[in-house]
């Protein structure tokens, strides 16, 4: 980025003048223990509003549980105005199982699952965001949000706004290093945390953020193939595939029109 500090001070006014024009008292955040929302939430406790951190665990990786911790209270060592809590989601998630009937669509219902993770995080930041008045900070970036889609729709999809989302995930990591985030949340693969084998993102996906941003760059410019290396054109395949099968997540909802004749 050409600054950093200008990034960073937009983005952070940005927050308080959407805060004030809708007269919302302050911010929640979802904090996972990742780059993307150590970021967002440190840039909403710079605007002085009020910030509630959640942590909000299912079956969580150690590593992930304990960074997520760290960040939070490396956060409120340093503003006055966040606090936290700790929902720790297990036996929500385990009684929503218990009711499901049974299937032989296994690979289906591991996703399946793997979402409904999401949206009971979305549901609990919407609780505490309804109860104070203030606004859910969505933490995807550039790349997950309006490129491959890599996000639960009404999951972590499901926010009032995106401080982070046209910031490419490299950008968003130069973003944190500027903000000092913790060395231990710079330094980790990411991974959405939705998979009881800490799958990283590049292994879901099949590509690294860089690459998906060259792909991201690249997918609507006339490129000729032939310049490209084998693995170019993979990761433009994986990029492809993953904008189309996900473009539903990424597009207003569809509304059927009636025509006026009708009614």
């Amino acid at each position: 980025m050409k600054s950093v500090e200008k990034v960073e001070s937009h983005i952070v006014k940005w927050l308080k003048d959407y805060a004030n024009k809708h007269n919302m008292g302050g911010f929640v955040v979802g904090v996972s223990g990742g780059i993307d929302s150590a970021v967002t939430s440190t840039l909403c406790a710079k605007t002085g509003f009020n910030l509630i951190c959640l942590e909000m665990p299912i079956q969580q990786e150690s590593k992930q549980d304990s960074r997520a911790s760290n960040h939070i209270e490396w956060l409120k060592n340093q503003f006055y105005n966040v606090t936290s809590h700790r929902l720790t989601l297990d036996k929500v998630f385990y009684s929503f199982k218990e009711i499901l009937p049974m299937t032989n669509n296994l690979s289906s219902q591991s996703l399946s699952l793997a979402n409904t993770r999401a949206r009971l995080r979305m549901t609990s930041l919407y609780y505490f965001a309804a109860l104070n008045q203030y606004l859910v900070a969505g933490t995807g970036n550039k790349v997950e949000d309006f490129g491959v889609g890599f996000f639960t729709k009404y999951g972590d999809g499901g926010v009032d706004l995106s401080p982070i989302a046209d910031l490419n995930k490299s950008q968003v990591f130069e973003l944190g290093k500027n903000l000092k985030i913790l060395d231990s949340i710079q330094n980790a693969e990411p991974t959405d945390g939705l998979w009881n084998d800490n799958r990283t993102d590049e292994e879901q996906i099949g590509a690294s953020y860089p690459e998906l941003e060259w792909a991201m760059d690249v997918f609507d410019k006339q490129i000729d193939e032939t310049t490209m290396t084998e693995r170019q054109k993979k990761v433009l395949s994986i990029y492809s595939n993953f904008h189309r099968q996900n473009k539903h997540k990424m597009v207003q909802i569809p509304v059927c029109e009636i025509p006026k004749s009708y009614i």
